[in-house]
């Protein structure tokens, strides 16, 4: 059962990229007054010139921004206007310790804060179906469970403020192996003259199948890489996963290896496109299965380069804005 609006519940949102916009769509059809703030100015109603000025409009604020420097410098500037009235509530995908930075900055005004990851595609937030993770206070979220709502087909109670944020990269490792696999089978297919369209199949009642590859495969198949979930994104998250396996000395040699055939996609320019774009170093994407058109030339691939990569993240931490 939805929970009832609360009383004065303006709602302020940060970040208008894929998902923030979408969500503000469901915020405004379900009736609720939304404030905005977008780094690059949007014409929309409603468009404050600061995230402070979005604060002073709004109970509520969202922030659905792209990595955890954006995070802390809209939090820092928002918190003069922050009172104990306040819940942000925040949406990006970042690291353990920067979410627990930004809760603090805003505990130091006595509001209060959400660590609420989510998981869903661009397709899934204009639907009102994303999947909240939330780590915080479980009295905070239940005042502001109408707004998450909104927008979500499930809200799960993770932990403490910073245990959302691990599930989410935890969960993104394993999106990313998943589609680095289905890659290299789809080559192994390919190569050996099977029909790439039999692999849907094969995987329906496989132990194989998942989420992702029901997802993916046919956009790969297709050469539909619009993203839904960008490149450089998940790059930057694999990052975020590798930086917290480094700080408890844990191995992730899977995600390493995805981290370095990514960043050779980035290289190419694919960062803008959906991680599976990855598919296209094989050749077989965008190629009917149906038919005995030749597939494309595969890009050619570094493979000393690929194998090296993940010693080379060091350097570009700085391409997304992140500092290990």
């Amino acid at each position: 059962m939805t929970a009832e609006k609360p009383v004065n519940s303006a709602v302020g949102v940060i970040g208008l990229g894929i998902i923030g916009s979408r969500v503000v769509s469901n915020l405004r059809r379900a009736g609720y007054p939304v404030w905005l703030w977008n780094r690059t100015v949007r014409p929309e109603p409603n468009f404050l010139s600061s995230p402070a000025e979005v604060a002073e409009a709004s109970r509520f604020i969202q922030i659905f921004v792209s990595n955890g420097e954006a995070l802390l410098s809209v939090v820092r500037n928002m918190a003069p206007a922050l009172t104990p009235a306040h819940v942000v509530i925040n949406h990006a995908t970042v690291s353990p310790a920067e979410t627990l930075e930004a809760a603090e900055i805003v505990k130091d005004r006595q509001a209060s804060f959400l660590d609420a990851p989510f998981t869903g595609s661009r397709d899934a937030a204009g639907r009102g179906e994303l999947i909240y993770y939330i780590g915080g206070d479980e009295e905070v979220l239940q005042s502001v469970r109408p707004v998450l709502e909104v927008a979500a087909k499930q809200i799960l109670h993770i932990g403490a403020i910073g245990h959302a944020s691990a599930m989410k990269v935890a969960t993104n490792v394993i999106s990313a192996t998943q589609i680095a696999a289905l890659t290299e089978a789809l080559a192994l297919l390919d190569r050996h003259e099977v029909d790439l369209s039999k692999l849907q199949l094969a995987l329906e009642n496989n132990a194989a199948r998942s989420g992702v590859i029901d997802m993916k495969l046919p956009e790969i198949l297709r050469g539909d890489f619009e993203a839904r979930f960008s490149l450089k994104n998940m790059f930057k998250d694999i990052q975020i996963a590798l930086a917290m396996a480094e700080d408890k000395d844990v191995e992730l040699p899977t995600a390493s290896a995805f981290a370095g055939m990514a960043m050779a996609g980035l290289q190419r320019g694919w960062g803008e496109e959906d991680f599976s774009v990855l598919s296209r170093f094989y050749g077989y994407t965008g190629r009917n299965p149906q038919n005995s058109e030749p597939a494309p030339e595969a890009e050619p691939v570094d493979e000393v380069e690929v194998a090296l990569a993940p010693r080379r993240l060091s350097n570009l931490w700085g391409l997304l804005g992140w500092k290990k």
